[in-house]
Order: C-alpha cells, then structure tokens, then sequence
C-alpha cells in the first residue's frame, strides 16, 4: 500500500470542498488503498485551519462542522511521529512538517502550495513524489 502525505490545503479540498479534482483521492481513502500518514502536529493545524473565518462560513454552506472534518481525518489518517528535520527545507516554514515526513517514510506528498511544488525536482532526489492531485500520481 502507498504511503501519502496530505498538506492541509489538499484535506480541505477533499473534506470541506469536494473539490471534484479530489474525488480520486477520497475514493481511495475511503476504500483502503493509501496509508495516509499524518501527525498531531498536521491535525492542530488542521484545526486551527478550520476555525478561520472564511473557511467556517465554507464549513456553514456544506453543512459541516469543523469537528466533522476532524473525524474524518481521524477516521483515515494514521497518526505517527513527527518525523526528524529533512536535509530539504522549505521556503515555507509551515510545509516543513509534511515534507519531513514525506521524506523519512518515502511517501507521496501531495499539496498546492507552491513552496513545496516547487521543490518537486529536489523531493524526487530523496524518493518524494510531490504533486498537486492524486490524479497525477495514480
């Protein structure tokens, strides 16, 4: 099974949004296939995301709570440990997280930030496929 790792950005778009370019991802976490590896850490972020005051009335409009969204990512996330700093650093200090974690457990990481698209070249040096959507890795 594939591991993957989801920046807050992608959780939403699959949690809050249904973004239709998610759907492939939520399928496959819904059935099994991925190893969504996660940390506390990503889940306070996540949290402190949801109450934002553009993503509540988001959360209003689909009938969601942010306690919800929470459930489901306890529902598919594996919570692990924070993993050690990787030798590639973000120019954003908020993606470091995911990206030490893609790189420790070798997994897909999966975001649209940009900081960490752009780093895509340098990820694949350290076996991290980086990509915007689950569609562009499946």
């Amino acid at each position: 099974m594939q591991s993957i790792v989801l920046d807050t950005n992608i959780v939403l778009d699959v949690f809050v949004f249904n973004d239709a370019a998610a759907l492939p991802l939520k399928r496959a976490l819904d059935a099994g296939q991925l190893d969504w590896l996660a940390t506390q850490p990503m889940r306070d972020e996540l949290a402190r995301v949801l109450a934002y005051p553009k993503i509540v009335l988001r959360l209003t409009f689909y009938s969601l709570t942010a306690e919800d969204v929470l459930t489901s990512f306890d529902r598919h996330a594996r919570l692990v440990e924070p993993a050690p700093r990787a030798a590639v650093v973000c120019s954003d200090a908020d993606d470091q997280k995911f990206i030490d974690l893609a790189v420790t457990c070798k997994a897909w990481l999966l975001s649209k930030d940009k900081a960490v698209i752009s780093m895509s070249k340098r990820l694949l040096a350290h076996g991290v496929r980086a990509h915007l959507a689950i569609d562009s890795i499946a």
